[in-house]
């Protein structure tokens, strides 16, 4: 069904990188959420109604909330779609991130708001429920509806890396298991005449409010920034060392303006001594390279190094054993020796996981101490880049 409905609206559907083919894909779930989720919505609240039952009625709610969030996923991605102006120069894209935030709420809300109608008639009792038939029927037309909603969202989500998309998957699922709950409940008091409608309704407040969190923590994820994934890194590494110019990679930092719109910068090590204009030559393609294979927009700044030096090769080998006994999660780059008078400089970066504790001060300390301590005249000119 979901390749049916792809091929029958989408154009062009493979084309996932044009922005229009996206918010066609956006659309396309935000209208199918509407339709499915406002049938689901005018059903349970019929038969909520005339049973008296809160978790039917809730679990109607719910839907209906789903059918807004659909709304709102529209939206951002009509939004999102708009081109880069003066204003945003990055576009607009990060609408989706924040969109899903506003799904998150609407979540919770629904979540909190059953829950305190749950427990009033747990303790304070209310309408005896009536396990109808068509309840049963409904109940279970429902799961069945959101579980292909779940299937369906989820695979739009992963075509397109939609975060919208995503929130909405999670959604439907909780819903469905929600809506299982509801069902048996009215099940267990149709045949047993023992009602658990009012503690059904905190079991699906539960897992409503926990959906919601987790829409919302991977929202402030996505907004705060997170690291790219593992596997971008290694691409981007693989292109820039097939290209021989590069002797050394550090300082790459990548940063989302929105699903699958990325910005990069690095410093790529060539060797100091080669012709400036071949190994600018390199960078420009490497960028171009990367751009083309991975649709990353990056700058790399070159920086050019000693290469073939046996005493800088050697200085840098004890600058890095020195580094990894003081802790051996960390490591060095962008090494230099500068000769003086008096002395020499050793000038490094110094890469310290953020899992080390111990602050900048104490590491850099602690290295000089130790390069002091060689056999010469040294001292360690540091940089900490924390990551």
């Amino acid at each position: 069904m979901t390749a049916l409905l792809c091929r029958l609206f989408i154009k062009d559907r493979e084309n996932t990188a044009d922005i229009r083919v996206r918010t066609a894909y956006g659309t396309l779930s935000g209208i199918v959420g509407i339709i499915v989720n406002f049938l689901l919505f005018a059903c349970k609240i019929t038969i909520g109604l005339l049973t008296a039952s809160i978790a039917i009625t809730a679990d109607a709610v719910n839907n209906l909330s789903d059918a807004l969030s659909s709304v709102i996923s529209i939206i951002s991605f009509k939004i999102s779609s708009k081109p880069a102006d003066r204003e945003h120069p990055f576009g607009h894209a990060r609408i989706e991130y924040i969109a899903s935030m506003i799904v998150s709420f609407i979540i919770l809300f629904i979540g909190i708001t059953l829950m305190k109608d749950s427990a009033m008639k747990i303790f304070f009792g209310g309408d005896k429920t009536d396990p109808s038939m068509a309840a049963i029927i409904v109940l279970s037309v429902s799961i069945l509806g959101k579980l292909w909603l779940f299937l369906f969202n989820r695979a739009l989500g992963k075509k397109i890396n939609s975060s919208v998309m995503r929130a909405t998957a999670a959604d439907s699922l909780s819903d469905s298991i929600a809506t299982g709950a509801v069902l048996a409940a009215t099940l267990i008091y149709r045949f047993t005449d023992f009602e658990l409608d009012a503690y059904m309704g905190v079991i699906v407040a539960v897992i409503i409010i926990k959906a919601g969190i987790g829409v919302f923590r991977e929202a402030m994820d996505s907004i705060l920034g997170t690291n790219p994934d593992a596997e971008i890194i290694e691409k981007v590494k693989e292109i820039i060392f097939s290209h021989p110019e590069s002797v050394g990679i550090h300082d790459l930092v990548m940063h989302n303006y929105g699903p699958d719109r990325f910005f990069m910068t690095s410093h790529v090590e060539v060797d100091g001594s080669a012709d400036i204009y071949t190994s600018h030559d390199a960078i420009d393609n490497i960028e171009r390279e990367i751009y083309e294979k991975l649709g990353i927009h990056c700058s790399i700044h070159l920086d050019p190094v000693a290469v073939g030096d046996p005493l800088t090769d050697e200085l840098k080998e004890k600058a890095s054993s020195i580094v990894t006994s003081v802790d051996e999660r960390m490591t060095i780059h962008d090494f230099r020796m500068v000769p003086g008078t008096t002395h020499i400089n050793l000038i490094f970066d110094v890469v310290v996981p953020f899992e080390i504790e111990e602050s900048n001060e104490e590491i850099i300390s602690r290295i000089n101490e130790k390069v002091r301590a060689m056999e010469g005249n040294y001292f360690a000119v540091l940089t900490v880049d924390r990551q």
